[in-house]
């Protein structure tokens, strides 16, 4: 079902997505907040985004970031923006997890998480590292620091959703002065 303050419920359906979307666009909010429900959320806010009634203008301004991204992080991690980005980098399966025991100390690997999200992530942040000078610059300094390809992209993985979440939080566009 599909919760509106103004009126309660409407089926999860094509017309009830469509009146959900018509009445959220009438009432201009300053932001639209939706559960994640398993995936049935993916349909009204791939239809809140075409109605200009998502986050996607503040992530698609990131060079990098293309519909694709921002579509799959605005409905599979609708967390963006409300949380830490030591609590969103766990989410999305980017946080650093310890492969210790006694006193062996392992790896640290990143798992777990949500999938979806981590692959966007990983194709948005190699077009990033090629097109985005913030992005660029973090991923040469740990080039240079001898650090291996596979560290440095899920570094840059995890710098870019550090920025798209403090973006949503803040709600200003991108600016590479303060990224």
């Amino acid at each position: 079902m599909v919760f509106s303050p103004h009126t309660g419920e409407l089926p999860h359906d094509e017309q009830g997505i469509s009146e959900a979307t018509r009445r959220l666009r009438e009432a201009e909010p300053r932001l639209v907040v939706l559960e994640a429900t398993g995936g049935l959320e993916t349909e009204l806010a791939a239809s809140l985004m075409a109605a200009g009634l998502a986050k996607d203008d503040l992530l698609r301004s990131i060079p990098g970031v293309g519909a694709t991204t921002s579509a799959t992080l605005l409905a599979k991690l609708p967390e963006l923006g409300t949380l830490d980005r030591k609590g969103i980098a766990a989410l999305a399966g980017l946080a650093p997890l310890a492969n210790d025991s006694g006193k062996q100390r392992g790896k640290r690997v990143i798992w777990g998480g949500r999938a979806e999200v981590r692959c966007v992530l990983y194709m948005s942040a190699v077009a990033a590292i090629r097109c985005n000078p913030v992005i660029h610059a973090f991923a040469q300094r740990l080039k240079a620091a001898g650090k291996p390809a596979k560290v440095v992209i899920v570094a840059c993985m995890h710098k870019l959703l550090s920025i798209m979440n403090a973006m949503l939080k803040s709600n200003t566009p991108w600016n590479p002065k303060i990224a």
